[in-house]
């Protein structure tokens, strides 16, 4: 007698509860940088299905070849309406060695992308 309602509910609640789940890992689109002074501006574009604050792009990273961390943007808020979105971050001291980084990118569900994207630094 209450068996079809408890499945229907079970249903539901097993769609709607991984619908977060669906949105994906985040996506690099682009990046580039310019040198400003002695230091360096990324700009970084970023696709991702944000839901809301339950699951969006929430950071992205610069990263030497050698995997020493130079900078990382915080993403504050989720960008729904705004796909893809491009943020900055200036005052990145990148060491005159290096002729390339990486960015990577996390959300809030799937934590950091295993995929980087390289960015040749113009000199």
């Amino acid at each position: 007698m209450y068996r079809k309602p408890v499945m229907t509910f079970a249903l539901l609640a097993a769609v709607f509860g991984w619908l977060p789940a669906l949105a994906g890992e985040v996506e690099i689109v682009g990046a580039s940088a310019r040198k400003a002074g002695s230091s360096w501006t990324f700009s970084v574009t970023l696709r991702h299905a944000d839901t809301g604050w339950d699951h969006y792009a929430d950071l992205w990273q610069v990263f030497s070849p050698g995997g020493e961390l130079l900078g990382e943007r915080v993403l504050l808020h989720p960008h729904v309406d705004e796909q893809p979105f491009t943020r900055s971050l200036s005052g990145v001291q990148v060491p005159e060695s290096l002729d390339e980084v990486f960015i990577r990118a996390r959300d809030s569900v799937h934590g950091v992308s295993p995929l980087s994207f390289e960015v040749r630094l113009p000199r």
